[in-house]
């Protein structure tokens, strides 16, 4: 018996039907408690295979958009977000980055905001001109976006651009302040914060930070750089 298929809608999106190891939705909610058990080796594991499992029913001829408002396709599309992450953090950028652009051919509209991780992987693997491409998805007036242009900058040409600077300082200043600190704990005041309805401005800059934390161990001349425009 099929364990999984793709059922087309009127919308011209697809659902994944599944059970067993094709329960997406069930597989998303047990790698998040093992991740809350401290299991963080199984926890990724546990998403790496459910997306090797999802590639599987993928067909490599014809366009699929996967239904967003279908509670298994949304939980397959969080899956492999949350493995590009896990593959992002251990440095592997060019799995992540693979792993994001066939998210973002099974969900044009980028819910997730895949586009934005897909930048800082690109940034890593010095893939300028897919740079240039997928940083006009990256959302207009985010901090985010602001330092992926200085970063993308700094590493083209050996400084960082005072235009830019700028407004890095002027219209994201706790993100210019978290990023030019020497220390970002992750404390009990920040997780408080961070989870929170709404999360304060600064705790949104020290997540950025956590978030992206591994590149600058590997590029730390850009945290430096930004340190001395203080």
């Amino acid at each position: 018996m099929q364990k999984a298929f793709l059922n087309p809608t009127p919308e011209q999106t697809f659902e994944v039907v599944g059970q067993g190891t094709y329960d997406f939705a069930k597989i998303l909610a047990h790698s998040r408690e093992l991740q809350l058990a401290g299991d963080v080796a199984g926890a990724c594991e546990s998403r790496f295979q459910a997306f090797q499992r999802l590639a599987g029913l993928i067909p490599d001829d014809e366009p699929v958009n996967l239904e967003w408002n279908h509670r298994n396709s949304r939980a397959a599309l969080e899956l492999i977000h949350a493995s590009a992450i896990d593959h992002f953090l251990i440095d592997d950028f060019e799995m992540s980055a693979a792993m994001l652009e066939m998210l973002l051919d099974l969900d044009p509209e980028d819910h997730l905001e895949g586009s934005e991780l897909l930048a800082f992987d690109y940034l890593a693997m010095d893939e300028d001109e897919l740079f240039d491409e997928v940083i006009n998805d990256v959302p207009d007036k985010s901090a985010s976006r602001e330092l992926l242009l200085l970063w993308s900058a700094y590493k083209r040409d050996g400084k960082l651009p005072e235009g830019e600077l700028k407004r890095f300082k002027n219209r994201f200043t706790p993100f210019f302040a978290e990023f030019t600190a020497q220390e970002h704990p992750a404390d009990a005041a920040y997780l408080c914060d961070i989870e929170s309805e709404r999360p304060t401005v600064a705790a949104q800059a020290r997540e950025l930070w956590l978030r992206t934390e591994n590149l600058w161990v590997l590029w730390p001349g850009f945290i430096e750089a930004l340190r001395a425009s203080r």
